[in-house]
Formats: structure tokens, sequence, C-alpha cells
């Protein structure tokens, strides 16, 4: 690979570079289609999967196609009239509400971490160190990701060297890169010590636990009681929260995932009177609409109205 490819695959996210690889291979190996494309065939395309995916997977297979054209030189056949028509036509005959993952909330959070600080306890009697690592691993992914609200993908880049921890204060992290960060310009992020719940304390102890002094934070234990030496994969987040809350009997634990983390911090900042420019700031949300997608606003207004109403109703029926 020459220099310029290298610095060119860098300036992609790999979630996204796989993504748009496997769209291209879609389009051509379970489509059957030809690349380069003509309007026509990404327009019949379009229509043969409308009924069956939804219309942002729609949306980011049109834009794999359409990078892949450019990067070869080719015109772009996903800018004409008609792909622009039959994407706007599946919208339309095949609305799809947009899935979003159940936000955690605070007393499920609460008995998932007593569960697995009571697995630490119990495993250390009968000095089973393979358990004692993963649920102190557990533990400080859980509680990180939650009073961070990061990402699947952030908690899987988190460096060991990255992270300075203030005893009694907090730490503070560093990414070079995240989803918000288009620029690559990197940020620090802070997280403070709390007298429960404490996402430092986790993190101390599993570091500690885990001898670790560099390299990813969240690693693989084998059942021998081995660190792994790389991070884990973000789409292991997802399997393993659902593991860690069926073990700890969460009801429908399969319905989790690794977002349900941020969603479930936003719901808690914006009810303990948080504003919305203090969530963007602390989270890194980039603009209003992505962070409002995680708030669920219009149920707290809606609530709010109809209390609202009941509470002027039962003053006017007092008098």
């Amino acid at each position: 690979m020459s220099d310029v490819d290298r610095y060119r695959d860098a300036a992609f996210r790999e979630n996204t570079r796989r993504s748009y690889q496997s769209a291209v291979r879609h389009f051509e190996v379970e489509w059957g289609g030809f690349l380069p494309a003509t309007s026509d065939a990404v327009a019949r395309y379009l229509s043969d999967y409308a009924p069956t995916l939804s219309p942002n997977t729609l949306k980011h297979r049109l834009s794999a196609l359409s990078r892949w054209h450019q990067e070869h030189g080719f015109a772009d056949p996903t800018k004409s009239l008609l792909v622009r028509d039959v994407l706007k036509g599946a919208r339309a005959l095949h609305p799809a509400p947009p899935k979003q993952a159940r936000p955690l909330q605070l007393d499920v959070l609460e008995h998932v971490d007593a569960w697995l600080a009571n697995e630490v306890e119990l495993a250390r009697s009968r000095d089973d160190r393979p358990v004692v690592l993963r649920a102190l691993r557990d533990r400080s992914l859980i509680l990180l990701g939650f009073w961070r609200g990061f990402r699947a993908d952030e908690l899987s880049r988190l460096m060991v060297e990255q992270i300075e921890v203030r005893s009694g204060d907090g730490l503070r992290c560093y990414l070079p890169r995240s989803k918000g960060d288009r620029a690559f310009s990197g940020r620090y992020f802070e997280c403070p010590a709390l007298p429960k719940l404490c996402p430092v304390t986790a993190y101390t102890k599993w570091v500690a636990e885990a001898e670790l002094s560099q390299g990813a934070v969240f690693r693989r234990v084998s059942r021998t009681g081995q660190v792994g030496r790389s991070g884990l994969h973000p789409g292991s987040f997802v399997p393993l929260l659902r593991r860690i809350f069926a073990s700890a009997c969460v009801v429908d634990a399969q319905i989790y995932t690794s977002h349900s983390l941020r969603r479930g911090f936003a719901g808690w900042a914006r009810n303990s009177g948080w504003d919305l420019k203090e969530m963007m700031d602390y989270v890194g949300w980039a603009d209003v609409k992505s962070a409002m997608r995680y708030l669920d606003e219009r149920d707290l207004a809606v609530k709010a109205r109809f209390a609202n109403a009941f509470e002027t109703e039962g003053k006017s029926g007092e008098r």
C-alpha cells in the first residue's frame, strides 16, 4: 500500500469503510449488479429491496455506491432524478420508525452493578481469577460507558496511557478520533468520581487487577484468566452486554444494545435538569438533531402538557 492510499484510508473510520465495502458487495454479489452501474440498475436495486430494507439502509447503500463510482472516476448514477424519486417513493410506501435502543434506566444500572460486585466477591472467595477479571472489566465498561455516554467504538479505542486518574476527583481520557470529530482533531473527556456507581473506582480496580499499563483498556479474558493484548471489537459489545444483563436477570435483556448506555445517560441527565447545551458539550453531540434522537423530547413535552393540564384542572376544582 502506498503512502497516499494509507493516508486516504485513514480519512475514514474503520466501521464506515467496512460497511461501504459490504454494501458494494451486496449490490454485486447478492443482487447480481454490475459496476460501474447505470441509474436504471440502481433504481431497480432500490425497488427490489424497498419492501424489506429501511429507508436509512437504502440511503446508506446509495452512499456506498456513490463513493465507489467517484473513487474509480465514473459518473455517479445515484445522483440521477430517477434514483432520488425511487428512494423518496420507498419512504412513502414503506415508512419505518427509526429503531432506537432501550435506554438503560438508573435502577437497572444499580441492579446490574450490584450483581457484578457480588460476582467479584463470590469469585474471590473461591479463588476464581477469570471470573474476577471479567466482572471487574464489565463493571468498568458499563459504568464508564453510561456516565460518559460513550459509543461502543469509543470504548473499544480507549487506551490506558491516554487516561489520567485524579484520586478523589475523576479521570480524564483522550480519544484521537470519534464519530462526531470529522476533522480528527481529537478530544479530551472528563469523568467525575461519584459517591456510588463510580466509573473512576471501577476503572481503577479493573486496570490494577489486570495489571494494565498501556494498550487497550477493555480486552478479552480467557477461561484461564489470561488478559488479551488487543481491545474488544466494537461488534462484541452488544452480545457481551446482553449476556451480562441476562445473567443478572434483567427483564428483556436481549433488547438492550451498547447505545442503551448512551441513551440511558441522556435520559438521566435530562431528568436531572441538564439543559440541552450542557448535554451536547458533555457527550460530544455536534448538532441539536443528533442530541434530540436520544432524548425522547416529544414524549417529555407531551407528558408535561398533560401534567400541567391536570394540575390546572385540580386547582380550579378546589375553588
